[in-house]
């Protein structure tokens, strides 16, 4: 009798081990997925790599000798920049490039926000009632204040839309390419005009550089 019960307590042992190794407690965490693939970062975007030193030289007359990039983002937008240094430091050249943040968080487009800042300057748009308000006083004020207020400049023939924002004494050009918005800043003792077309010059060849 007692052979008996040992064999059957033996043989309970062995099923329940057997039960054991065939199943998962549901305590036991289930493993971890693998991380996604599209987490990885996007690539740095070079603006330096739009413009060549050559290119530069040729419309400022100054050899470039170094440049320097860098890059700022926010939720929403992506800005890249570089500095063309010159041998004559006061004709540099400045480029900068405004994109949609990768993953970005909210709405607004580089058009919705190039909308927002040189939408009302479009030639043949009615103007608003600030806008006349601050011509006044500009007439009100001298010299000097109308030349700081003094509105962005429509250019043509450069990108989708060109404006200048600048006075006498310097400014910066901008150009609006599908989702892309291209600033170029050229220095020198040049006047407005002459700044303006180089910079259209040297914007047209960042243009048709961009992806």
């Amino acid at each position: 009798m007692r052979l008996v019960v040992c064999f059957a307590i033996l043989l309970l042992t062995l099923g329940g081990c057997k039960r054991s190794t065939g199943s998962r407690s549901p305590l036991q965490p289930k493993p971890s997925p693998s991380p996604a693939s599209n987490d990885i970062a996007a690539p740095k975007f070079d603006a330096c790599a739009l413009l060549t030193k050559e290119e530069i030289q040729t419309i400022q007359g100054s050899a470039i000798t170094d440049t320097k990039s860098s890059e700022n983002a926010d939720g929403v937008f992506r800005v890249s920049q570089c500095y063309f240094a010159a041998a004559e430091s006061d004709r540099s050249v400045s480029l900068s490039v405004t994109q949609a943040k990768a993953g970005g968080k909210g709405s607004r487009s580089p058009r919705d926000y190039w909308n927002e800042t040189f939408g009302r300057y479009r030639e043949g748009e009615k103007e608003n009632e600030s806008e006349k308000k601050e011509k006044e006083a500009d007439r009100a004020g001298g010299t000097r204040e109308r030349e700081e207020k003094r509105p962005p400049k429509k250019i043509s023939g450069v990108g989708e839309e060109g404006f200048w924002s600048g006075n006498r004494f310097g400014g910066a050009l901008y150009v609006l390419k599908k989702e892309t918005i291209v600033r170029v800043s050229v220095g020198g003792p040049d006047n407005e005009e002459t700044k303006i077309d180089k910079s259209k010059a040297l914007a047209q060849k960042a243009l048709g550089r961009l992806p």
